[in-house]
């Protein structure tokens, strides 16, 4: 994918949606408070399953200009939006526990990111801001993972989009390498589900 058409995309996206954008911050973040405050323990899946149905059907298929975007980022948030979903109806109960240490990192660093992407010489609309696929997904691993019974599949999904913040360094979008750290914990809490089974 080239840099400017990448960036283009982002600069549209921003433009177009930054209402929606803020809308959308203000309930992810409403129901996660909810959800580490044990009052709706759902909330938060049923949050970033909207937010990731948002982010396939705008985002990608909107302003999405190459066959990654549509074939293979669209069926991935698409995917992971509705196994929120699935979650949040059929595993109501589940516990989401207070960050620990390594995930109180994690999600201040996933707050972060338009921040860092102004440090990083972004202004808007060309820049990330949190209503983004790699912002989204780095939230979504480190909220999950803390959900005491997790989807494997839901998680390893998660998790492959996370590795793909190596490609910060090929467009030149520092930030995303909070996206790689998330990936790398995501991938860490897949081994241990996996040693737990």
């Amino acid at each position: 994918m080239d840099v400017q058409v990448f960036w283009e995309a982002i600069s549209a996206y921003n433009r177009q949606t930054a209402a929606v954008q803020a809308v959308l911050l203000t309930f992810l973040l409403g129901m996660t408070a909810l959800s580490y405050a044990g009052k709706v323990r759902w909330a938060a899946k049923c949050a970033l399953g909207v937010v990731h149905l948002f982010l396939a059907a705008v985002f990608f298929a909107r302003y999405g200009r190459d066959s990654i975007q549509l074939f293979f980022a669209l069926p991935l948030f698409l995917a992971c939006g509705l196994l929120f979903l699935y979650e949040c109806r059929h595993c109501r109960s589940d516990e989401l526990a207070r960050p620990d240490l390594p995930r109180t990192v994690l999600l201040v660093l996933c707050l972060s990111y338009p921040l860092c992407s102004l440090l990083a010489g972004n202004a808007f609309p060309q820049m990330v801001t949190s209503i983004m696929p790699c912002p989204v997904v780095s939230f979504g691993i480190v909220v999950y993972s803390g959900y005491t019974r997790k989807n494997r599949l839901l998680l390893a999904l998660l998790t492959l989009w996370g590795l793909t913040g190596i490609k910060s360094l090929l467009f030149h979008v520092y930030e995303d390498l909070i996206l790689l750290l998330c990936g790398l914990y995501g991938a860490r809490q897949l081994l241990l589900e996996r040693r737990r089974s």
